[in-house]
């Protein structure tokens, strides 16, 4: 399992055109992971929350979306991420990189510092189907810290979302 404060697991992983990313390739830059799926609400959510971020906190990071689900065919995984107008989105079929994070839910979200360091892990924000309506965006602030050159405080949190289908029925 990943580890905060220690290298972020490498991975490669190709997406949906064929084309390889390597996490190693993005040293420089924070990389914001996101274990996303095409049917979770909540995976749909955090990548519409994202979408509304200003242009510095939106710049700030690459998002890399990873979509592991094993009920969840490429055709819509495909389709979902153009509907909802997202970048990169990875394939993780066989849940490689899914189990060598750890991922429990979708979403759940990584921060990896310009060194490659894993600073953050856990949720978007507070909300849950109870407390629909978030009072504290821990995503948000683990990156605008990480822009300040600070560390993400809180750096792990409970993630919050729909178990990652690891086999198909």
């Amino acid at each position: 399992m990943a580890a905060l404060n220690a290298p972020a697991p490498d991975f490669s992983l190709v997406d949906l055109s064929g084309r390889l990313h390597r996490l190693k390739e993005y040293r420089g830059q924070t990389v914001l992971l996101c274990f996303w799926s095409a049917a979770c609400p909540w995976s749909e959510r955090a990548d519409r929350e994202i979408g509304k971020w200003p242009v510095e906190l939106a710049s700030a990071a690459v998002v890399l979306r990873l979509a592991m689900n094993a009920d969840e065919s490429i055709d819509v995984v495909r389709w979902e991420a153009a509907e909802r107008s997202r970048g990169i989105v990875l394939l993780d079929s066989d849940r490689t990189v899914t189990e060598a994070y750890g991922v429990q839910l979708t979403p759940e979200f990584f921060l990896v510092d310009r060194e490659g360091v894993l600073r953050y892990h856990g949720a978007f924000d507070d909300a849950t189907f109870r407390q629909p309506a978030p009072t504290r965006p821990y995503l948000e602030n683990a990156l605008r810290a990480l822009r300040a050159g600070a560390n993400p405080d809180p750096a792990e949190t409970f993630a919050y979302g729909c178990a990652v289908v690891r086999w198909k029925i």
